[in-house]
């Protein structure tokens, strides 16, 4: 089986705004009144951005590469409520893309957004109703968040031809800024939200996969975790990693809410992506953290051996965003995220390489 997978997809604010069908542009930042002004900021530093553009725009080049792998599944971090209703919450961020938009995750064939993260309600419960209701319609699968709790902690349930069968689970952590009134409850909307990481919350993931696993059936674990920026992996992080392995019987893990990319750990044959970084976003033109290279980003494919349940290959396709836009990556760039993965990786006992066509992989 292979997956693509990558980090924060960001389709709200200034990317909403050179899409077809963009919502008011109001925002009620403390130093940003209109999603307007992120278009412009990027505009400054790279230049004149179009307008309306079509769905598949800010895919850039990612879409042919994606297509040329042949992912059997293609799983993002949809990091945005997809409204043009609801009221901003207090939080000072809120990202919003409107539901005529949805054509841009559409373009993309995305199989599953996993929506356990830390803006998916950041225009109020109505709105990630709305969100959950627009992805519903599209036919596109979600998981972490929904109606009610058991509706939020259900997986997206991917099944190929062959009858083989993925368990997306996805959940949201106070870590990554998630605030613990999103949790869903029995009654009241919002996200699959994890409290800790004690091995009572890995024997209760545990039951909830077993609930749900069939023979065959292989288990990924979607999490919103961690800050934005700093290479550093807690400790408890990675022991609940393994925990979720060795005593849940999850087979990939995929992490995001970093910024930018972080290690990639292997653990009894099975991936641990601590953090994807920023795939698609509207910060081109905000400074700061340069040192991290924000500018760039990874889609991530994983190849697995479906009979033995082990990785067989990572690579990694390295872009950069230019104009609200995924570009492939000039050599040097891609040689910069290389070495600096292959620092990270080496923690835990792994390398990365440049390969000819300037991608990374992941060897043990």
């Amino acid at each position: 089986m292979r997956l693509f997978l990558c980090g924060d997809v960001m389709t709200g604010r200034g990317i909403d705004q050179i899409l077809p069908h963009p919502c008011d542009p109001t925002l009620y930042e403390p130093h940003m009144w209109s999603a307007v002004d992120y278009v412009a900021l990027a505009e400054h530093r790279a230049g004149e951005i179009p307008r309306a553009v079509p769905f598949d725009y800010i895919w850039g080049d990612a879409l042919d590469e994606i297509d040329r792998r042949e992912p059997d599944f293609r799983i993002i971090n949809l990091e945005t409520s997809i409204t043009a209703d609801g009221i901003p919450e207090a939080k000072g961020i809120n990202y919003r893309m409107h539901p005529d938009n949805l054509g841009c995750i559409t373009a993309a064939e995305v199989d599953c957004c996993v929506l356990a993260n830390n803006h998916v309600a950041d225009w109020g419960l109505n709105g990630l109703k709305d969100t959950v209701q627009a992805l519903g319609r599209t036919g596109i699968a979600t998981s972490g968040a929904g109606v009610n709790a058991e509706k939020a902690a259900r997986p997206a349930v991917l099944t190929l031809a062959a009858g083989m069968r993925l368990l997306v689970f996805s959940f949201a952590c106070p870590s990554s800024g998630v605030p613990v009134q999103w949790a869903a409850e029995k009654g009241r909307p919002g996200v699959n939200f994890l409290t800790d990481f004690s091995r009572n919350a890995v024997a209760g993931i545990g039951r909830k996969i077993g609930r749900w696993k069939r023979p065959g059936d292989l288990v990924l674990i979607s999490i919103h975790w961690g800050l934005n920026w700093g290479y550093d992996i807690p400790d408890d992080h990675r022991r609940f990693a393994h925990s979720l392995v060795d005593e849940a019987g999850v087979d990939v893990i995929h992490g995001h809410s970093s910024h930018h990319p972080l290690a990639i750990d292997v653990h009894a044959g099975k991936p641990i992506l601590y953090g994807c970084g920023d795939f698609i976003n509207d910060y081109e033109g905000i400074s700061g953290h340069e040192a991290f290279r924000p500018d760039l980003a990874l889609g991530y494919f994983l190849d697995i051996d479906h009979r033995t349940r082990r990785l067989r290959a990572v690579e990694m396709v390295p872009f950069h965003l230019r104009k609200f836009r995924l570009e492939r990556a000039s050599r040097a760039d891609a040689g910069w995220l290389s070495s600096t993965l292959d620092r990270e990786c080496r923690r835990f006992g792994h390398t990365v390489r440049l390969t000819e066509d300037d991608a990374l992989a992941l060897s043990s």
